[in-house]
């Protein structure tokens, strides 16, 4: 029986790898086909991915998604970073009003969040566009940092930072020598998921943009009624980023490990 059991759960684990890459592969596949067709191989071909480089409503959404995407995860790593180290010393009833709080565009439908921000800003009468795009993307990015931060955060000694005051460093060097180091996997988690909801952001975006702003979610929805397999090769383009970035990210601290290990034998 249990020879058996690991036989099934091998193949139930197979099946479901299967089933959510096969998509991704067959994005891949399919980008480099000769023709429009996304179901039959004609042979392969660059030339979806020539039309895409030449299409410049296709790189204009490109590049408002990276430059939206970079920014808000930058500026809501900053901002979540910096509110949980707050909270960290605050006392436990506006803690808990503030995680609550923070929870809010968590739990909420997307579809709320979004109908909420269109109401705001149109109540402002502030004008939607890239900026308000970015303003909506660093406020549901923040909650995740804050989520990511706060764990790594319990976990520190509580004094640390009044023995860092006491050897003669700053406010700011404790933070940023002391403090900031020993959370950096939650910040760099945090920025990391707050990275791929920005980039793969459709409900909210497309709410609060306007005056021909669009993001890649945006362009693949409005592109979706007519077959374009230029589609594959931005898709493509993007897997290639996102796994090249992931590599990077994963394979860095291992080299940095075995360097260090290696200085100390």
């Amino acid at each position: 029986m249990k020879k058996s059991g690991k036989i099934f759960s091998k193949a139930f684990l197979l099946l479901m790898m299967v089933f959510f890459y096969m998509p991704i592969v067959y994005t891949v596949i399919f980008s480099f086909n000769s023709k429009r067709s996304l179901t039959r191989w004609s042979g392969f071909s660059l030339q979806w991915y020539e039309r895409m480089l030449s299409d410049d409503t296709m790189m204009s959404a490109l590049g408002t998604t990276i430059t939206i995407a970079i920014l808000a995860t930058a500026i809501s790593t900053v901002i979540g970073t910096i509110t949980a180290i707050g909270l960290s010393k605050s006392n436990k009833i506006l803690k808990s009003i503030v995680e609550r709080i923070n929870d809010f565009p968590i739990m909420n439908p997307e579809i709320v969040t979004a109908i909420g921000l269109l109401m705001f800003f149109s109540a402002l009468g502030v004008q939607k566009g890239y900026l308000t795009m970015l303003a909506a993307h660093v406020m549901f990015c923040t909650p995740y940092v804050m989520l990511s931060v706060g764990p790594k955060l319990r976990s520190l000694d509580p004094n640390i930072a009044d023995a860092a005051l006491d050897l003669g460093a700053t406010p700011w060097q404790a933070l940023i020598k002391v403090i900031i180091p020993q959370i950096m996997p939650g910040v760099i988690s945090g920025a990391l998921i707050a990275f791929t909801m920005s980039f793969d952001d459709f409900i909210i975006s497309y709410f609060v943009t306007g005056n021909g702003v669009s993001n890649i979610s945006i362009l693949v929805y409005t592109m979706s009624k007519r077959i374009n397999p230029s589609i594959n090769a931005l898709s493509t383009v993007i897997i290639f980023i996102i796994t090249v970035a992931l590599v990077i990210i994963n394979v860095l601290p291992l080299l940095k490990s075995k360097k260090q290990k290696g200085v100390k034998e």
